[in-house]
């Protein structure tokens, strides 16, 4: 079998949502793993003129997570649930970020995540969002699109780190 479920061939058959929860896991691991084995300062590193640092990607994503399978599902406000009020402000660290705590914190994100779809269906309407009512189907959608890209800016971050190292 390969490295990556979505590539199981049982899989290839297998329902809509199984096949989306995979790609959605595969996805999340990327992001998690993509801060493996580097230092602090490697994992805060900025390396282009935005925020966004391999760190910072993992926070964000944590915010994106309780953003769709929190704030959308449960209607509780972004203050309720103790996250930044816009997308650019989860990428920011401050002292209390390290690599252990971003990691953890996300892995609890993603779990809570899948406790919260699993009674739902992927026709079931979400209504927590501010645009209104969404299908969980589309949901999946946008944070496959949104994890993956993410995945990217990472796979590109950890790269440089990694050239850096060899460079120094």
């Amino acid at each position: 079998m390969s490295t990556f479920p979505s590539m199981d061939p049982a899989l290839f058959s297998a329902e809509l949502r199984a096949q989306f929860e995979a790609f959605l896991d595969e996805h999340r691991a990327a992001l998690h793993d993509c801060l493996e084995g580097l230092s602090e300062q490697e994992a805060r590193a900025s390396l282009v003129p935005s925020q966004t640092t391999l760190l910072g990607l993992v926070k964000h994503a944590t915010f994106v997570e309780q953003v769709w399978f929190d704030e959308a599902i449960t209607g509780r406000s972004r203050q309720e649930i103790g996250i930044p009020a816009t997308p650019d402000e989860s990428f920011i660290l401050d002292g209390r970020d390290t690599t252990a705590s971003v990691r953890s914190a996300y892995r609890k994100a993603c779990t809570e995540s899948r406790g919260r779809t699993a009674p739902l269906g992927l026709a079931d309407l979400v209504t927590g969002n501010r645009r209104g009512p969404l299908p969980l189907r589309w949901v999946y959608l946008h944070m496959l699109r949104e994890l993956a890209q993410h995945c990217g800016h990472a796979d590109i971050l950890r790269e440089q780190v990694l050239a850096a190292r060899t460079a120094g």
